[in-house]
């Protein structure tokens, strides 16, 4: 399974480490002097209508009493981050290298509210060699990019859209990083651009494991109608899709029609973006976030947020809903003839049955778990370790 190499153009590559404690003092004082509501405006509304008061109220608490900036900002220095300039645009990434010289290139894309943070827990032992059920020894050189506009990377121009950045992508891990080859992960709007990496560089991309895809999913009548069997674990999962398609996609509408609106209204609100972006990390992850499995913790939803705000990227990052308005597209075929995986979470807020993702790639692997959610590296990092482990039996 050697990882071929291509001699990189050159492209400067700059090491980069996050410091951002200018702005600590401003967030700290912001957060510690908002003042919430001392009691629901309807106590008896609930999660249909939007974020729990108590569950913001608790999250601003331990955002003032118990949250260590410094702390968690060693933690995401613990992997390697670079910046390079492509086109004109800015790119930051973490490349973290295996020590195995047959190590699988292996490409990270996230989604919103996301970021390189949601992959944390998995890429350290995506580095380590191990042994997998055959026989074989599997590890990766994982290369985790921030979506234009998000974090460090620098916002792309209005007309910019998701093939754009899987070109971006495709430039970073062939001519930038020299891997002729490599694989793919792609979850949320990582996924659309995942997809394109895999129907357009179809030499390049040589496996792709997915959570999440561009494709409209089936709705129960549909399902009903072409007797599609489900698993009890599916039956949730489709119950969700409902439930994200009818009331749970405020947020969606707002960042695509009206990204200025909400961008410029909680560009300096710390606790703004703390409801904004806490509401969906909390609907869109399994109700046992936090216990075993999962990672999710108030720790971890308060360093998303924070990396949104002391960056000041949480308006760019809106705006990748309006430059990719109707992500959902029919379904077809990609001409690659690379394996497809599939990780399917319980929790997760959209459902596609064995059958539909069999339609878009050439389908190798179909794995469901009864743990985790929408943010699989923080919900469930045991079990997406070992499904992205799995593209070992099949790069090529």
């Amino acid at each position: 399974m050697q990882a071929s190499m291509t001699s990189p153009v050159k492209h400067e590559i700059h090491p980069f480490r996050i410091d951002l404690s200018s702005r600590i003092s401003r967030l700290e004082l912001l957060v510690k002097n908002t003042e919430l509501p001392s009691n629901p405006l309807y106590p008896g509304a609930g999660l249909e209508f939007g974020l729990q008061l108590d569950f913001l109220r608790d999250l601003q608490a331990h955002w003032i009493n118990d949250f260590d900036w410094a702390k968690q900002e060693a933690k995401l220095n613990q992997v390697s981050h670079y910046k390079t300039t492509i086109g004109d645009q800015t790119i930051h990434f973490v490349h973290e290298k295996s020590q195995d010289e047959n190590a699988i290139p292996l490409l990270l894309l996230h989604g919103w509210p996301g970021s390189f943070h949601e992959f944390l827990p998995v890429i350290k032992p995506l580095t380590e060699r191990h042994i997998n059920l055959e026989g074989r020894p599997v590890s990766f050189n994982v290369v985790v990019p921030s979506l234009p506009g998000f974090l460090f990377s620098s916002a792309p121009p209005q007309d910019w859209k998701d093939l754009d950045s899987a070109k971006l992508f495709n430039t970073l891990m062939t001519d930038v990083l020299g891997y002729s080859k490599y694989a793919i992960h792609g979850t949320d709007w990582g996924s659309n651009v995942a997809y394109h990496l895999y129907e357009s560089f179809t030499s390049n991309v040589r496996a792709a494991h997915f959570t999440f895809l561009p494709f409209i999913p089936p709705l129960p009548q549909h399902i009903a109608d072409n007797n599609i069997p489900l698993s009890e674990h599916q039956q949730v999962t489709l119950q969700r899709t409902v439930g994200w398609l009818s009331t749970d996609q405020g947020y969606f509408q707002a960042q695509t029609f009206k990204p200025n609106d909400i961008g410029l209204a909680l560009h300096d609100n710390p606790i703004g973006q703390l409801a904004w972006i806490g509401t969906q990390y909390h609907r869109s992850s399994d109700p046992r976030a936090g216990t075993g499995p999962s990672v999710l913790t108030k720790d971890a939803i308060l360093t998303a947020v924070s990396l949104y705000y002391l960056t000041g990227s949480f308006h760019s990052s809106v705006w990748q809903y309006a430059r990719n308005v109707n992500p959902f597209r029919d379904y077809t075929k990609t001409p690659s003839d690379a394996p497809l995986l599939w990780s399917s979470f319980k929790y997760e807020i959209v459902l596609w049955p064995e059958s539909h993702v069999a339609k878009v790639g050439n389908l190798v692997s179909y794995k469901e778990h009864d743990f985790g959610g929408h943010f699989a590296g923080l919900d469930n990092p045991v079990a997406l370790i070992e499904d992205l482990r799995d593209i070992g039996r099949f790069f090529k």
